[in-house]
């Protein structure tokens, strides 16, 4: 592994250990050249997966980019780090796991929307908010009213 300081190709790995969801192995690695200290995240890929996007063009499936987006729309809601990991893993096992080389940003973007739903309210809209195009106040206010209809219909049904 290559130092992200320094660009030394050896470094030696201090402690591995599981994830608490299982789903990755976090190693704490060190430099031998400048002795900088990082982590890296081991994970399971089963296979190479292809996202088309709605103007249908292709690219490879990017973990990286559901877990920038899920961040950013659960920023300041003091929203535990490892409970973001969690949702971002779970979505990348139902891709990998849909048995589908090919798969829409539609139906990624519908999968983050069901784990963020379950998370938190707000970082739910603020996802669909980008997600959906919202253009105008109206459009927050019609979606935040799905919202309160689904969850009241969830009470009723318990």
């Amino acid at each position: 592994m290559r130092c992200p300081f320094c660009a030394n190709d050896d470094t030696q790995v201090k402690d591995s250990r599981p994830t608490e969801d299982n789903t990755a192995i976090r190693r704490r690695r060190q430099c031998t050249s400048c002795g900088a200290r990082f982590t890296t995240f081991e994970r399971v890929q089963l296979r190479e997966i292809t996202v088309v996007k709605s103007n249908d063009a292709r690219e490879p499936f990017d973990r990286a980019k559901i877990e920038q987006s899920v961040t950013l729309a659960c920023r300041k809601r003091g929203i535990d780090r490892e409970k973001i990991d969690q949702l971002v893993s779970g979505v990348q096992r139902q891709v990998e796991t849909s048995g589908e080389a090919e798969v829409s940003s539609l139906a990624i973007g519908e999968m983050v929307m069901d784990g963020l739903r379950q998370l938190d309210s707000v970082a739910y809209i603020r996802f669909a908010s980008v997600y959906r195009s919202f253009n105008e106040a109206k459009d927050f206010e019609e979606f935040a009213g799905t919202l309160q209809d689904v969850a009241a219909n969830e009470i009723g049904n318990d």
